[in-house]
């Protein structure tokens, strides 16, 4: 028997290390990537991340207006380049709950659950802070809890702290809850991602082809043979044993619909032939949230941001009631103004505490408007329909704000609210600001829902249900969001993905 062929579609967190996995296990693979090599210096120094969004690596996908979010379209910026939307993010370590991944076993296998996935997660990276039952020093990703706090960042802890929240040493550890520094995947003050630490050091022994989107994958008589491709204008075939779609919570279903795939009457409506029927393909998109506590400091400067260094080094998650298992709210804090879309820019320097929503109830998705590349997605993440998700985004808002006031910040630098400001004071004019406000956090998730259920669109082991020869590795198959940055478990889901591909091409 020959060499197996399999194409990968993105080379992203997941993609890269499903392409790097095929590869040791010998078979023969070709990587598509829409985007191009990764060049632009700003990718590789975590300083200058704000000069990705909008660029060329960057897909600028926008929703559609959205009514919980004061009728108004939101920014997601999504990686176009080999390295995905790891090469676009603040490379933020985040393994999130142990019941995201027990939810998960309930319905798709015990193979989910924590205490299985633990052990690849500590297979997958190299800590800084050595090996532990919570930790490994032995994978390819390295993750960094040694770097050293900007003062800024120190105090933002501080006040948490002062506020009556705990430290936490380690979030990936014991628990989530707390404020903590971020562990991040930088060496030496390079953004490292899985293209980097996973695919480049094996690119001769696999084919990438870069600067081609894929338009859909070549179906015959219940099997995935193929996809079709554009590069350098012409839309072009390649034939493979098997196809993994690799593309990302916004780009896999879009594939996926493209191709015949998915709700009957939708693709119908929009001139595309029904070829195999999956009524929640594109469906369940749900996405992390954050909006803005912006703060300018009046007594000293906050330092400009240093090359390799990012503007964001600390975290907190917090519960938004008693009753909950884990953590609802995770804000983010910067040490540059983050504007949402209209602000007026502060004259000084200026800090932000992004409060921000980890368990989203509310449910959007993605349709298409035409059959071609050219045709204009329509993305809707329905933000804030849910009324728990405004619930609990006003108390995480309340969080921040309570923080500006400690001695930490008031007092050692001056600290004075400028966003919302202190005319906005009830609950519903809080309410009112993050709708006016409320950015992503960047992390949709959902739009090939995992699942035993027959409306999942793959199986426990990533098998686009009813087609063979066909998988779907990475966010997109999540069935609910984790509690915490997505891009760990993006890689997780990468390796389960190889592991179970590997397994059933007998390599």
């Amino acid at each position: 028997m020959g060499s197996k062929s399999v194409i990968v579609v993105g080379a992203g967190s997941a993609g890269a290390v499903v392409a790097r996995r095929l590869v040791d296990a010998g078979a023969h693979v070709t990587l598509f990537e829409a985007g191009s090599e990764d060049t632009n210096p700003a990718i590789h120094d975590l300083s200058r991340m704000g000069e990705l969004w909008h660029s060329k690596d960057d897909w600028d996908y926008h929703t559609v207006p959205m009514a919980g979010a004061a009728n108004k379209p939101m920014h997601l910026p999504r990686g176009k380049v080999l390295g995905g939307s790891h090469a676009l993010n603040a490379t933020i370590w985040v393994r999130c709950a142990p019941q995201d991944y027990d939810d998960w076993a309930k319905d798709c296998g015990e193979q989910w659950a924590w205490k299985n996935v633990l052990p690849i997660y500590k297979d997958i990276e190299n800590f800084s802070g050595g090996a532990s039952k919570f930790h490994g020093t032995e994978g390819l990703v390295p993750v960094d809890n040694d770097y050293e706090l900007d003062e800024i960042q120190q105090s933002i802890i501080d006040a948490a702290v002062q506020s009556g929240i705990e430290f936490n040493p380690d979030y990936n550890g014991e628990q989530l809850d707390g404020v903590s520094k971020e562990q991040i995947n930088v060496v030496g003050g390079e953004r490292i991602n899985t293209w980097k630490a996973y695919l480049k050091p094996v690119r001769e022994r696999l084919e990438i082809i870069t600067d081609a989107e894929v338009h859909s994958v070549i179906l015959e008589s219940g099997t995935v043979v193929g996809v079709r491709y554009q590069k350098g204008g012409q839309l072009q075939e390649l034939r493979a044993d098997e196809v993994v779609l690799s593309a990302g919570a916004l780009g896999s279903p879009q594939i996926l619909l493209r191709s015949g795939i998915g709700p009957a009457a939708e693709l119908q409506a929009v001139g595309i032939e029904p070829l195999h029927e999956l009524d929640q393909v594109g469906k369940n998109l749900h996405d992390h949230l954050l909006a803005p506590v912006i703060a300018e400091t009046t007594t000293r400067d906050i330092p400009a941001p240093r090359t390799g260094v990012s503007v964001s080094q600390s975290h907190m998650f917090s519960r938004s009631r008693a009753d909950l298992d884990r953590p609802d709210t995770q804000p983010i804090f910067f040490a540059v103004p983050m504007y949402s879309p209209g602000m007026e820019p502060i004259e000084g320097t200026a800090f932000t505490l992004h409060s921000g929503i980890v368990t989203p109830h509310s449910r959007g998705e993605i349709t298409l408007s035409g059959p071609g590349l050219e045709d204009q997605v329509n993305i809707d993440l329905n933000a804030l329909d849910d009324p728990r998700d405004l619930e609990a985004f006003v108390y995480s808002m309340k969080q921040c704000r309570a923080m500006v006031q400690q001695d930490a910040l008031a007092q050692d630098w001056g600290a004075r609210e400028v966003y919302p400001g202190n005319e906005v004071k009830s609950d519903e004019q809080l309410g009112e600001y993050i709708r006016n406000n409320v950015v992503t956090y960047h992390h949709q998730v959902g739009t090939c829902r995992m699942g035993t259920d027959a409306q999942a669109v793959v199986d426990p082991q990533l098998r686009v249900r009813g087609l063979a020869g066909l998988r779907v590795i990475d966010a997109s198959i999540m069935p609910k969001i984790t509690t915490g940055n997505t891009n760990a478990p993006a890689i997780l889901i990468g390796e389960m993905g190889a592991k179970f591909l590997v397994a059933d091409l007998g390599l």
